[in-house]
């Protein structure tokens, strides 16, 4: 019986996860005025087993990386609130909102990879 709740543990994890990240993309596009937020895509939500902490990890299309996580993690109180009204457990976590560079260094890495690809002679190719 006691790996029975392990296993159900982390699923449950993964679906609180899941359901910060649907609601607070919600609160942020409809509720959030700051202007200093452009526009977010949360990326992915890392919730403690305890599930007293949340690290929110986004990207931008448009905005300043700094501001916009300065903003976030100043709206954290009222987005937790937010989440309050919608989510149904026990414990809701504080928010940490944290830029995500994955696409920023995809990036970089397919400049160089074409640079690369380019400086190559068309005798090794």
């Amino acid at each position: 019986m006691a790996t029975r709740k392990k296993s159900a543990a982390p699923n449950r994890s993964f679906k609180v996860s899941d359901q910060i990240q649907r609601d607070l993309s919600e609160l942020i596009a409809r509720e959030l005025k700051d202007p200093r937020v452009g526009m977010v895509t949360l990326q992915s939500v890392e919730v403690t087993p305890d599930y007293a902490h949340a690290k929110v990890y986004f990207s931008l299309l448009v905005g300043d990386p700094e501001q916009t996580e300065m903003a976030l993690n100043q709206a954290a109180g009222f987005l937790r609130n937010g989440l309050f009204k919608r989510l149904h457990i026990h414990t809701v976590p504080t928010l940490h909102f944290h830029f995500d560079r994955t696409t920023e260094r995809a990036a970089d890495m397919n400049a160089l990879i074409a640079k690369a690809v380019a400086s190559r002679g068309p005798e090794e190719g």
